[in-house]
């Protein structure tokens, strides 16, 4: 690849806006200013110091953040260089959503808004603005990671050569996982209820399609989806990536100025605005009414789950045929109310769950049973968001234990996977680095970078 060039674009060395202070910099008499430089892109010292608070109030610290912090700038900027090339994009929609779920945690780790303002020494609004940009490069950055690792395989032969020469004891440890079985039962919404949401949606759509009222404002104001700060928008989706009754409405929608009927799904009831159509893909943005329940029958839901978990203690019927027969929960009715695990790295399912990857309502009654005993029945919050009545089962548990070729192959596979996909694109970096103009300040060179050739 031929070298890109440096072009400051008009930024001069040192910026003089304010005093900034610096960890081992301090004596620097400048706010900002111009530390590295790839390709034509700068890294300036408050991209560092930007970096380090964040990580500081993530509670990921770095050890030596002045040498560690502009290194990985520069790497996520040899990303972004691709990304440009493959025209690599991250909708509006998944930033804000994206970045108010990393907010939300903030508050729930440091227990409010001003204890993490303080952290941050920022307002919440300037945390979230500067939360955008890291957000957007940091899903691009993922995108190409993904892309360029998307074809590394192992093979069986390959996994069982890696491990067989390696002591039990440098086998990755896999802890307690369980298999648990479940059969819910979903509260009934009353007539009244359906016909006030109903009546609600219509005035909403009413007001859109004379043009009273901006779609995205109603959803910022009433809708009770994650997407509601984003004006509703969900980001370009393919017909997959929905519910069927959400998506075939969504793709058949044409004019980008009316609004869809009212459209009822698991999860809740919803109105659909047309943004964009792109190839097999369509962004949109809806507005989501839940649908409030009764608090009898909540309790009628568990009288229901009780009575039913005392017939299979009993023996009237097994546990499966009853999951078959009479639970609600469409997704492991067919399967015995075996619950499935959808693994966030490989994206496969898998019976076996580890404790923190249960709904934590479920968690907390499966760790007080024993193998094939029933729980009374709970309310819990399922991976949809709703609320439901549930009895659970546990079928199985799998006790910690270093991995082994028989029990635990899709475990140790991975890890051979993981480790060529880190030297792939090790390589890349590398082959990137010497291919890309670089020059650092020479107060910035002293330091044991992770990979070499940054200094020419």
């Amino acid at each position: 690849m031929a070298k890109y060039l440096l072009t400051l674009r008009g930024l001069t060395a040192a910026l003089i806006l304010a005093l900034l202070p610096l960890h081992g910099y301090a004596q620097k008499n400048i706010v900002d200013e111009v530390i590295w430089v790839v390709g034509d892109e700068p890294i300036l010292l408050s991209d560092v110091e930007e970096m380090r608070i964040s990580s500081e109030l993530a509670g990921q610290p770095f050890t030596n953040p002045y040498c560690v912090i502009p290194e990985q700038i520069a790497i996520r900027k040899l990303f972004l260089h691709q990304a440009a090339i493959d025209s690599v994009s991250v909708s509006e929609g998944d930033v804000i959503r994206g970045v108010d779920d990393r907010i939300n945690q903030f508050i729930n780790d440091y227990g409010s808004r001003e204890a993490v303002e303080q952290a941050a020494q920022k307002t919440i609004p300037q945390l979230r603005a500067s939360l955008k940009k890291q957000y957007r490069e940091e899903s691009m950055v993922e995108q190409v990671r993904s892309t360029l690792t998307s074809k590394v395989a192992a093979t069986p032969a390959e996994v069982r050569d890696f491990f067989k020469n390696m002591p039990e004891d440098s086998l990755p440890f896999i802890p307690t996982q369980v298999e648990v079985q479940i059969i819910t039962s979903q509260p009934k919404v009353t007539r009244e209820e359906v016909e006030r949401i109903e009546e609600r949606l219509r005035e909403f759509a009413s007001s859109v399609n004379k043009g009273e009222a901006d779609f995205s404002t109603l959803a910022k104001l009433y809708s009770e989806d994650g997407s509601a700060r984003a004006g509703g928008e969900l980001g370009y989706s393919g017909r997959n990536q929905w519910v069927p009754e959400f998506a075939n409405v969504a793709f058949s929608l044409n004019d980008p100025k009316k609004v869809s009927k009212i459209v009822r799904t698991e999860f809740g009831y919803h109105l659909i605005q047309l943004i964009d159509k792109r190839g097999d893909k369509v962004n949109v943005r809806h507005i989501l009414l839940k649908p409030q329940i009764e608090e009898s029958e909540f309790e009628k839901g568990i009288a229901r789950l009780d009575s039913i978990a005392d017939d299979i203690r009993q023996g009237h019927f097994s546990f499966e045929a009853a999951a078959a027969m009479l639970s609600d929960d469409k997704d492991t009715r067919n399967n015995h109310g075996l619950m499935a695990n959808l693994e966030a790295r490989t994206r496969s399912l898998t019976s076996r769950f580890q404790m923190k990857d249960l709904p934590q309502d479920v968690a907390k009654v499966v760790d007080t049973l024993q193998v094939g005993q029933i729980s009374k029945a709970f309310r819990m919050t399922n991976f949809k968001g709703q609320t439901v009545c549930a009895v659970v089962r546990l079928k199985n548990r799998i006790e910690g234990h270093h991995a082994n070729i028989t029990e635990d192959y899709q475990v140790l596979a991975d890890k051979v996977i993981d480790k060529r996909r880190e030297e792939k694109l090790t390589k890349w970096i590398q082959d990137k680095i010497n291919a890309t103009y670089v020059r650092i300040n020479p107060d910035w060179r002293n330091c044991d970078f992770l990979y070499k050739n940054w200094v020419k």
